[in-house]
């Protein structure tokens, strides 16, 4: 069905625009963002694939999410789904980049790391 509408990007707060999206781009292999002037307060990044960018919104009471969620912490709004040739070299990468490792690990073929302003994102592999 054809609606009209396409998903074009996502939108991650953060209180560092230019620090996340440098994350994002090494993390995915994509162009780095240009510099960013100082009242700018968001930021995005293009997809080289032509799939769905992201863009990064200052937040400057960014609250980090916590994981895994409990009822009285900040809740995360959502994460992403990054798929890797291999999960312990996509891991390694990750860390490499200024991710940091979920202490909670719910599934053998995912790996659950926070990005630098504490959003979730899961590393997978196709069984």
């Amino acid at each position: 069905m054809d609606t009209g509408c396409t998903l074009t990007t996502i939108t991650l707060g953060t209180p560092d625009v230019f620090g996340l999206a440098t994350f994002y781009a090494r993390l995915l292999g994509w162009d780095p963002p240009g510099p960013v002037a100082e009242d700018e307060d968001w930021l995005g990044l293009r997809n080289a694939d032509g799939g769905i960018g992201l863009a990064f919104q200052l937040e400057p009471t960014h609250a980090r999410p916590v994981w895994p969620q409990n009822a009285d912490d900040q809740q995360m709004q959502v994460h992403l789904e990054v798929l890797v040739d291999d999960l312990e070299k996509g891991v390694a990468h990750a860390l490499a980049c200024g991710a940091s490792l979920a202490g909670f690990q719910p599934q053998e073929d995912v790996r659950v790391c926070l990005d630098p302003a504490g959003h979730p994102f899961c590393l997978w592999i196709e069984t």
